[in-house]
């Protein structure tokens, strides 16, 4: 087939799926601008693709050690330290080397949209993962930072697959396995960074239920952290039983 046979939409589509080195070889040699075009567009989508391989690669480094000694490991994350109101939820997620999701970062660093587009995708892909909760009444009982290790056990414990080591971001749980305490390690190790994804929107969610139960104070859209909205709804309509009465912004509102 000579390439003036082939529409422009035709080239688009076969570049959307997977093209051979022969069309790519054919199509550059096509003088009209819209195939050009397209090239370009293609080339720069698997330069993306590139880096965001080797990004993903790069943050494999810790399970890959693991597997290589026939280990697995549990990446473990928390989320929720840092609000006035709810629980801290931990998740801890196991993944082995069939594992392929490039697009897998910290959660922070990703949209609401793309987090939530994820969920369901790494809940299929991963090996196992579980969720561990602290409600208020120990946050306040304990601390914030004891409650986020005590969320951590708990999802680890919740675990149905055997491992042999911990990958934790910026903490260690009191427990008898090996353990990696890595610092930002939601950005650094893929399992931490799939953990990170699970526990924020299993919270998110948690919230929006907690909004419907206490409207007022945002919950659905703060997710409990101390907005100007959730302070308003806290000066006009007090305490709830989901808010951690030891943090200050809270404790002068208390009757």
């Amino acid at each position: 087939m000579s390439h003036n046979k082939e529409t422009i939409g035709s080239i688009k589509k076969l570049l959307n799926s997977k093209p051979t080195a022969d069309e790519l070889v054919r199509w550059r040699q096509d003088q009209r601008i819209g195939v050009q075009k397209l090239l370009m567009q293609y080339d720069k989508q698997q330069e993306k693709k590139q880096h965001q391989q080797q990004a993903f690669e790069k943050r494999l480094i810790f399970e890959k050690q693991a597997w290589q000694q026939g280990a697995h490991l549990a990446g473990v994350d928390e989320v929720g330290r840092g609000p006035l109101a709810g629980p801290v939820v931990a998740a801890a997620v196991v993944i082995d080397e069939s594992f392929d999701m490039t697009i897998v970062h910290d959660s922070k660093q990703l949209t609401e949209k793309t987090r939530l587009k994820l969920d369901q995708e790494l809940r299929e892909k991963v090996v196992d993962f579980a969720f561990g909760i602290v409600d208020t009444e120990q946050i306040d009982s304990l601390n914030i930072y004891e409650a986020s290790r005590i969320a951590m056990r708990q999802a680890i414990e919740a675990l149905h697959v055997p491992i042999d080591g911990l990958l934790i971001d910026a903490m260690t749980v009191d427990l008898p396995l090996p353990q990696e305490k890595l610092i930002k390690g939601d950005d650094r190790s893929i399992s931490i960074g799939a953990a990170s994804i699970l526990a924020k929107n299993y919270r998110d969610a948690l919230m929006k239920e907690f909004a419907v139960q206490y409207p007022g104070y945002g919950f659905e859209h703060n997710a409990g952290y101390g907005t100007a909205e959730h302070l308003a709804g806290l000066a006009k309509l007090g305490v709830t039983p989901i808010h951690r009465k030891t943090f200050s912004p809270v404790k002068k509102h208390l009757k």
